[in-house]
């Protein structure tokens, strides 16, 4: 019996060592703690905020009185229950992971349940500089200096490409035709 529980923790001490170290809030210490986020909302209500850091980020939100809920977008800077990408709705810690394609700025908003007059919250922003980058990738979408690249081109300009193009084999086919018949 003492044989089999020293092998039991033999392994989960083995196991342990392959998974990364964790803080106190279950995260990874290999992520970077931005910023502190510290408010109060009424019931009802939202707060929003501007998320402008590039790269995946996590946001790990605790209510401290009441229940604060997390809306999170890259389409508007003020997400709600109604409009959002990624939420986290939970009773006690939010998490919401915002991946690192996610137009910048995010919108993040914040929003006091309605069963509490009033709830107050603390929400951390961190950086996972865990994420490892896809050597097959597509190559780069920015320049040298760092500033992200766009197409020039819109689908207007790529439908008259394509007009052209068939144009001039439909033109090349005639001829062809001609030549031989």
């Amino acid at each position: 019996m003492l044989c089999c529980s020293a092998l039991v923790l033999l392994l989960l001490s083995q196991a342990r060592g392959l998974l990364p170290p964790t803080d106190e809030d279950g995260l990874p210490q290999e992520f970077t703690l931005l910023h502190v986020v510290q408010g109060h909302i009424g019931a009802g209500n939202y707060s929003y905020l501007r998320l402008n850091h590039d790269g995946r980020i996590v946001l790990l939100m605790r209510s401290l009185k009441g229940d604060a809920d997390l809306y999170v977008s890259d389409k508007t800077l003020r997400p709600s229950f109604d409009t959002y990408k990624l939420q986290s709705t939970t009773c006690g810690q939010d998490l919401v992971v915002v991946p690192g394609d996610f137009v910048r700025p995010v919108g993040i908003g914040i929003y006091g349940h309605p069963s509490y007059l009033e709830s107050e919250f603390e929400m951390r922003v961190f950086y996972d500089q865990t994420v490892t980058l896809d050597p097959f990738a597509k190559s780069s979408s920015e320049d040298s200096d760092g500033h992200k690249k766009f197409p020039q081109g819109s689908e207007e300009d790529f439908q008259e490409e394509e007009s052209i193009f068939w144009t001039i084999l439909i033109g090349l086919l005639k001829i062809i035709v001609e030549i031989l018949f």
